[in-house]
């Protein structure tokens, strides 16, 4: 009875270990040419959610998101914006459908995020910190 027990125990602290472990270390990233250097989760929450078009230098500001789906957006939407997929699916559906905006351009992966960004100092997206290299910086580590 106590060796099945432990059993369930050591079983469930490995699946603990496991979905920790399978968590992406996300990071808020801009283009290394961008003026930007740090931003807040609130800031980069109103940028992702369309309430602001713009950084706080005022310069335009770009979101890139990631598919559905992906831990790294899952992670980023709870961590920084607070909201789960579901949440956020209905949270657009109410901005589209009145016209008050739309959601951000959706590229494959931190690669193509990276990418993207590189290309485009006003971009900002998300990504998994392994992917970060010279061409984009973080400026959010949630």
């Amino acid at each position: 009875m106590l060796h099945s027990k432990l059993i369930k125990w050591g079983l469930t602290l490995a699946l603990l270990f496991l979905s920790q472990a399978a968590r992406s270390d996300v990071v808020v990233i801009v283009s290394a040419k961008s003026p930007i250097a740090s931003l807040s989760a609130d800031q980069v929450t109103r940028i992702f959610l369309g309430k602001s078009t713009a950084f706080p230098n005022h310069d335009p500001a770009y979101p890139i998101d990631q598919p559905q789906g992906a831990a790294v957006r899952d992670e980023f939407y709870e961590k920084v914006v607070h909201k789960d997929a579901s949440q956020l699916a209905a949270y657009w559906a109410k901005i589209i459908f009145t016209g008050e905006g739309r959601p951000p351009k959706l590229v494959k992966g931190d690669k193509e995020v990276v990418r993207t960004i590189s290309e485009n100092p006003g971009a900002i997206g998300y990504i998994d910190s392994s992917a970060l290299n010279h061409s984009v910086k973080a400026v959010l580590k949630p």
